[in-house]
């Protein structure tokens, strides 16, 4: 090993940081091993692999380490993350830490207090911006010669915080790259008829092809390729496109909560809103309707997403909404569904009868797509014929046959399961079962050796029969083909990483949550806290609350249409229904949710 790359033992062999200076790999390594942190033979090993790799010594010595994965010399099991490595680096400084997070900081602001050229050339990026200072995050901490000079020219104080260098140097990229294509979009240099020349799209969009952020040529394409990345990083189900007089908002729903993201000026979200619509292959003459298309948009990673595009024209122009169904997060494996061993073998019970009607209730947003598509994957295996008749066409899968609805040339769902039919499958899903043909339809389907699997709108399980009687389906009908009923609502899940599980419950909460049944009040439940991996909200991802029943004996001699349902729900009760409540109840007592979150989302009860 070479003198210069030699961890030195102690600080007389060489100062631990150098004022005004970049970060040297031999400090850092040194000061690692002095507090502890990287072990001597890991030390060697960063040293050695930084010398041999070509180019390797020109990126921040932080990332050198963290690239090699190093464990912690004290603390077994845990990795040296670039984070955690960062936060040790603001440590050292005296400075605050900072994890970046983009949906936190107004783009067209910061970028506005100083030049690209000059923050990429300290490696500085503002990140907040009040009337007496500005926050500036860097990576480079010892480095502070610019302040005094940078204060003087913004008459304003510097406060720094010390990020992620990686973080750094991608947002310096794609703030100073986006807020400049919106600028250049505003002012028109680009074509207005941006979407003129995009003449034969499949469907299928090459996020991060289409040129640099930044270039000089197709704004407002970069604009919606980086709308689009961001989204699918951050996790969002739906992108809103929401025009107002001067400045329109973006807002992303992630987890079932909206946040918003970005704002662009009016003349430019109408431009980004043309062009979704040539992508989404709409009328693009036409905004005085509502309109709906389709979208499928591959990442860098090279994962496809497929998107569902929704327009409606509002006081200030035309509102876009996307739906994204990423295929990681529409389709799961049933452990990932949320059910409890009980319900898992009881929705496997109901699913693999030959035939017959299976339903999932639930409000508009509660998981039935993603309950339907991972039951149907599973069912879809080459010995069967799975069909499908919906309205839209939430995700395209290769393991079945998927028919879209077209109202306007008359083809219903009732039509569509009447085509079905005559296509001998052994398995039809009917994307919602909205009126009396299509129950019909759903009916005679099952009575001619097929299940059946559909969808209602509902509070309950047990509403569901009366729903379909209220439709007009004859009660004898129901008695022989239902087999079972399934509610379910959709919950956000506490962070794994952060969560603590030793609050305290509320005695009040628990009880309205678990009326009118009597449930052991759990000693301890899990509580949000908050950390990088979910952005500070505590929350991360979500699952499924359920409530099912299989139509028995006892319940089929009870559906007619003098029932009344609250004697049905409790005969339900009785055959072994598990209400949503203490479903719910069980993954607040598991440290799973909290109380707030289910309470947010449970029907009242009567």
């Amino acid at each position: 090993m070479s003198k210069a790359l030699r961890v030195p033992i102690t600080e007389t062999e060489a100062p631990r940081f150098t004022a005004n200076h970049k970060l040297l790999l031999s400090q850092v390594v040194a000061a690692l091993v002095e507090d502890g942190m990287l072990s001597r033979a890991d030390s060697e090993r960063v040293l050695v692999d930084a010398r041999s790799a070509q180019g390797r010594l020109d990126l921040n010595p932080l990332v050198v380490v963290a690239n090699l994965k190093p464990k912690h010399a004290k603390q077994a099991g845990k990795t040296l993350t670039l984070e955690l490595l960062t936060e040790w680096l603001a440590e050292q400084a005296g400075l605050p830490y900072l994890k970046i997070d983009p949906m936190k900081i107004k783009m067209t602001e910061v970028t506005d207090v100083i030049g690209q050229a000059y923050a990429q050339r300290y490696k500085i990026l503002p990140v907040a911006v009040t009337a007496d200072e500005v926050v500036l995050a860097t990576s480079e901490p010892f480095v502070d010669g610019w302040i005094h000079d940078l204060s003087r020219i913004l008459r304003k104080d510097i406060q720094r915080v010390v990020a992620n260098p990686l973080d750094v140097s991608r947002f310096l990229m794609e703030f100073y790259g986006v807020t400049r294509s919106v600028r250049k979009a505003k002012e028109g240099k680009e074509g207005k008829d941006v979407s003129s020349r995009i003449i034969n799209f499949e469907q299928l969009l090459e996020l991060g092809k289409s040129a640099q952020l930044g270039a000089d040529d197709q704004h407002i394409v970069q604009i919606v390729d980086w709308l689009l990345q961001y989204a699918f990083e951050q996790r969002a189900s739906d992108i809103h496109l929401e025009p107002r007089r001067e400045m329109s908002n973006v807002r992303f729903r992630i987890d079932g909560v909206m946040h918003k993201t970005f704002e662009l000026p009016t003349p430019v979200m109408v431009a980004v809103t043309s062009r979704i619509k040539v992508l989404g292959r709409m009328d693009l003459a036409e905004k005085r309707r509502p309109q709906d298309g389709r979208l499928k948009a591959r990442s860098p990673s090279g994962r496809e997403v497929e998107m569902r595009l929704s327009t409606m024209p509002t006081a200030f122009g035309e509102k876009v909404v996307m739906r994204i169904f990423d295929p990681d997060i529409v389709v799961k494996e049933f452990s990932q569904l949320g059910f409890s061993e009980r319900e898992g073998k009881l929705w496997e019970e109901m699913i693999s009868v030959p035939h017959g009607i299976v339903l999932v209730t639930g409000p508009t947003g509660s998981g039935k797509t993603t309950t339907l598509y991972s039951t149907l994957k599973r069912l879809a295996t080459p010995d069967m014929n799975v069909c499908t008749v919906e309205d839209p066409i939430e995700m395209v899968s290769p393991e079945f046959n998927q028919m879209q609805v077209h109202h306007q040339i008359d083809l219903g769902f009732a039509e569509g399961v009447r085509t079905l039919l005559r296509q001998d499958p052994d398995i039809i899903m009917v994307g919602e079962i909205r009126d009396l043909e299509t129950a019909q339809m759903a009916i005679q389907a099952s009575l001619t050796g097929h299940l059946v699997l559909s969808t209602l709108h509902t509070n309950d399980a047990p509403s569901a029969l009366q729903r379909l009687m209220d439709l007009g389906a004859p009660y004898y009908l129901l008695q022989g083909t239902i087999v079972g009923i399934m509610a379910q609502r959709l919950v956000r899940t506490l962070c794994p990483h952060c969560k603590s599980v030793n609050a305290a419950p509320d005695e009040t909460k628990w009880k309205a949550l678990t009326h009118p049944w009597r449930v052991e009040m759990p000693a301890k439940i899990g509580k949000p806290v908050g950390c990088l991996e979910c952005r500070k909200t505590g929350f991360l991802g979500r699952t499924g609350i359920y409530e099912m029943f299989r139509v028995t004996p006892t319940l089929r001699s009870m559906i007619h249409p003098s029932v009344e349902m609250s004697k049905f729900s409790e005969a339900a009760l009785k055959e072994g229904m598990r209400p949503l409540r203490l479903s719910a109840a069980t993954h607040v007592a598991r440290g799973v949710t909290t109380m707030e979150e289910v309470l947010g989302v449970l029907p009242p009860i009567d």
